[in-house]
């Protein structure tokens, strides 16, 4: 499973200690891109909107990472906090009545929870949002750019093969995602009445038809 320091899992990802070791999907670095890539999308872009679980270990340097890609790429951010279905709701309902004009919500289990509500705000609103999890782009969402899930699970098997030879949990290090992908749900895009420039559909993994 993934681990965050954050969390206080791990001593470090270096050298997690104790009896805690796997692969974490907590990449910072992905944050950014992912707003790049819906500025890419929507050129005019001006404001966005980001949606958070508060209780997610890495919500503040995600929210940091979030603000800073936005301040270099001329956009006006607000930020929502959520902890329930009735946050996200309270949130969309503003993100509409602002006219926000794209959605960045956090990759996490919680915010996936509400991955086909968030489309079915983003279709009927027509606010594009992006995620770092391909169920995103499945449950209807526009875009997403993370890790490959299947890769993941193959390294965690990796993982557990070394344990069952002898070796300890706390002397492997915590990994970090090696293979990513783009995946764009070309229906919703067509839905929406967005044109997916050619460069950006030339560097999708997956799209979805």
């Amino acid at each position: 499973m993934p681990t965050k320091t954050e969390a206080r899992l791990v001593a470090s990802f270096a050298r997690p200690g104790g009896n805690l070791t796997g692969i974490s999907l907590f990449t910072l670095a992905l944050v950014g891109k992912r707003m790049e890539l819906m500025k890419e999308v929507l050129p005019g872009l001006r404001r966005i909107a980001v949606i958070g679980g508060s209780q997610h270990p890495g919500e503040t340097k995600e929210r940091d990472e979030a603000q800073k890609a936005a301040s270099a790429l001329g956009l006006s951010m607000r930020y929502y906090a959520v902890t329930s279905s009735a946050d996200v709701e309270a949130a969309l309902a503003d993100i509409a009545r602002k006219r926000d004009e794209a959605i960045l919500a956090f990759a996490d289990g919680f915010m996936m929870g509400f991955a086909k509500r968030i489309a079915d705000f983003s279709l009927q609103h027509r606010i594009p949002a992006v995620d770092g999890w391909a169920q995103f782009a499945e449950a209807g969402n526009l875009m997403t750019y993370g890790p490959v899930f299947v890769d993941v699970y193959r390294r965690l098997a990796t993982h557990a093969d070394r344990i069952r030879k002898g070796a300890k949990p706390g002397d492997l290090p915590v990994e970090l995602p090696t293979k990513v992908e783009l995946v764009i749900n070309a229906t919703t895009a067509k839905a929406m009445g967005i044109t997916i420039p050619p460069a950006v559909l030339a560097r999708a993994d997956v799209v979805i038809r």
